[in-house]
């Protein structure tokens, strides 16, 4: 018998500087697939290729979809197209949450979404309150917005100490792509 916890989902947010917060969303959906349940990711502002795209396409239990250019987008670079783009994204992730096909909806990137006004808090919050109770949602990205912080129930803080980054290393395929 199911206990009643098992049955609420809650919401999570995983921000921060450090390097880890996707992977920490990533991690729990293999976890969730190891007991039967679905999680739909749906990555803001990444279109280009990642690791967990190849590794994951077939999955039964997870589906990844994309809502981003290519390219690299930096905030003072930010045009109608990519508005537009994390516009459609919040639509699908909501279609997703409302059609009883997972258990799990992971917001990739969304706090980063709102810090480049791509879309606002208040439409976040409006996805969240349509949320039906037994659903679990994970917001990932730097940056999270006050209001999001307040509303959810766990909160955790990815904290840079130190990232070979900063000696030149640029992104790897495998670790952080």
């Amino acid at each position: 018998m199911k206990k009643k916890t098992d049955k609420k989902g809650y919401i999570q947010i995983y921000t921060g500087d450090g390097k880890g917060k996707t992977t920490a969303a990533l991690g729990i959906g293999i976890r969730a697939a190891g007991h039967g349940k679905k999680t739909y990711m749906g990555q803001f502002m990444k279109g280009q290729h990642y690791g967990e795209l190849t590794a994951l396409c077939d999955h039964l239990y997870i589906t990844i979809e994309q809502y981003g250019d290519v390219a690299c987008v930096h905030r003072e670079d930010v045009t109608q197209r990519h508005m537009d783009q994390a516009r459609r994204g919040l639509e699908l992730a909501r279609r997703a949450m409302l059609s009883n096909q997972y258990d799990i909806i992971v917001l990739d990137e969304i706090n980063v979404a709102v810090w480049f006004d791509l879309i606002t808090t208040k439409d976040v919050l409006d996805l969240l309150n349509d949320r039906p109770e037994n659903i679990e949602v994970i917001l990932t990205g730097r940056r999270a917005p006050e209001e999001l912080i307040e509303i959810a129930d766990l909160v955790s803080e990815v904290k840079e100490i130190k990232h070979y980054y900063h000696r030149g290393v640029k992104a790897r395929n495998g670790i952080e792509r």
